[in-house]
């Protein structure tokens, strides 16, 4: 097993949030982008803007690196309309996967015409381009029994309106990594929130995102079934060792 090609290495933080310029967060950007090159991990997953200086750094090292980026992130509260400008943009500067913050907070209000109509026309626009579709469901936002339900929905959307052999291109996501939850409790991918999910959303795969932090921690979210790994601490994991990072 290559656990290189589980890994999304990721930097998903405004110059703002990590308390740097606009051109410093350009060159950790950069950074983060040439050592996923180097290291050969299957994604990198950055903010939109940077998505088409991804995919220049990667033709010029010949690289068959993958980008990916975030639509709607982190609240995902934004409208259709919003979404869709966002995944086309991001399908026209060379992104590869899209993931959605699904727009979690409808959900527990009872508006599921509205989450549905997001899901499938989302997943509709990333298909279409031959793109990886993920749905970020924000976990540690729902209870167990809200994490079973989101994950059927999602499931059930893509089983009633597309092909089975589109099915692999879908996944669901744990978390943004940037939700902020009481008492400093995890706020992402918890070997218990996982299962929930692996059991619930197949046939689609899962990514374990927020607080995959070790070589021990990835190995285990793979051996219960996870398909990719979201994680700032990519070559940690890859290098054996854990990483103190956050997200």
């Amino acid at each position: 097993m290559n656990i290189k090609q589980y890994l999304d290495s990721t930097y998903l933080k405004t110059a703002s949030q990590a308390g740097l310029s606009e051109a410093e967060n350009t060159v950790v950007v950069q950074n983060a982008i040439s050592e996923a090159i180097q290291e050969g991990f299957k994604l990198i997953m950055i903010r939109p803007e940077y998505v088409s200086m991804a995919k220049k750094m990667i033709v010029e090292a010949n690289s068959v690196l993958l980008v990916g980026t975030v639509i709607d992130f982190p609240e995902g509260k934004s409208s259709l309309e919003t979404k869709l400008k966002e995944a086309n943009d991001a399908i026209e500067n060379g992104a590869d996967d899209l993931d959605f913050v699904c727009n979690y907070e409808a959900f527990k209000n009872g508006e599921i015409d509205l989450v549905k109509q997001e899901i499938l026309i989302g997943t509709q626009i990333g298909l279409a381009n031959n793109k990886t579709v993920k749905w970020i469901i924000e976990v540690a936002a729902l209870t167990d029994k809200e994490i079973i339900q989101l994950c059927v929905l999602i499931k059930n959307v893509i089983i009633s309106n597309f092909k089975e052999d589109d099915f692999a291109s879908v996944f669901v996501k744990s978390s943004t990594g940037f939700y902020k939850t009481e008492n400093n409790l995890p706020n992402g991918a918890t070997i218990p929130t996982i299962i929930i999910m692996l059991e619930n959303a197949s046939p689609l795969s899962v990514k374990a995102a927020g607080g995959v932090r070790s070589f021990e921690d990835a190995l285990e979210m793979i051996r219960l079934g996870v398909k990719r790994i979201g994680t700032s601490a990519a070559k940690a994991i890859a290098n054996g060792e854990n990483s103190p990072n956050q997200y």
